[in-house]
């Protein structure tokens, strides 16, 4: 069995990585992910289109000083998009993000198994948490930028809009990254904890065990009588 501190620090990065997992479940499920804000201006509509959206589904409004605005609409990104790069890049950027989701169950299992038990092989005990968390955050790390790419330089808020307007024409668009973007630094954040408090527990082990081996280098100097 597990000593009382080895127990509760894995206990504690049991948390840290399930933490992780429920905030990328957060990000997989909402769709405040960027708000693109596009001017449009031809002979008939004067305005802007706001479109937000997340990594499955969005909605979108215009707000127009000439012409007949349309309702609002919701619509699912992957759903509207041809076959084309955006879509290709946007599959890739869902595909990185399930993987740091599973990587970041992965290390659940670990540490939570470590918490109650000492496992023979290595890759079952730091090793295999330092491995997890450290994917878990390339991966979400690697998202992140994709989705940037795709939204930046790669033009998918006006692809959108070309899609669900296609009368209008764009002018220029601004971009505002919103909190379900953002909680990806959350997960970062949450991997180099969990990774943080396992190199803290090891430290303490490498420690206690040289105390064991040499005693008198680590007793007090005013205990040793001669």
């Amino acid at each position: 069995m597990p000593t009382t501190k080895k127990t509760l620090m894995f206990l504690s990065s049991f948390f840290t990585s399930l933490g992780s997992f429920i905030v990328i479940c957060s990000i997989l499920g909402t769709q405040a992910w960027i708000t693109s804000t596009i001017a449009v201006r031809d002979s008939a509509s004067n305005g802007s289109i706001f479109i937000t959206y997340g990594l499955f589904h969005g909605e979108s409004s215009q707000e127009l000083s000439h012409g007949l605005a349309e309702p609002n609409k919701n619509f699912a990104v992957l759903g509207i998009l041809n076959n084309s790069s955006q879509k290709t890049l946007h599959l890739v950027t869902i595909l990185f993000l399930v993987l740091s989701l599973l990587t970041s169950l992965l290390s659940s299992g670990f540490t939570f198994y470590n918490s109650i038990s000492n496992p023979y092989q290595t890759f079952l005990g730091p090793m295999g948490v330092y491995t997890w968390n450290g994917l878990s955050a390339s991966f979400v790390f690697v998202t992140m930028i994709l989705f940037v790419a795709n939204t930046q330089s790669n033009l998918l808020s006006e692809e959108l809009s070309h899609m669900l307007y296609p009368t209008t024409a764009s002018k220029g668009t601004t971009h505002s990254y919103g909190y379900s973007f953002w909680l990806i630094l959350l997960v970062i954040l949450l991997n180099i904890v969990t990774v943080t408090i396992i190199i803290f527990y090891q430290k303490a082990r490498y420690q206690r065990k040289q105390e064991q081996r040499k005693p008198m280098e680590y007793a007090p100097r005013d205990g040793i009588l001669f």
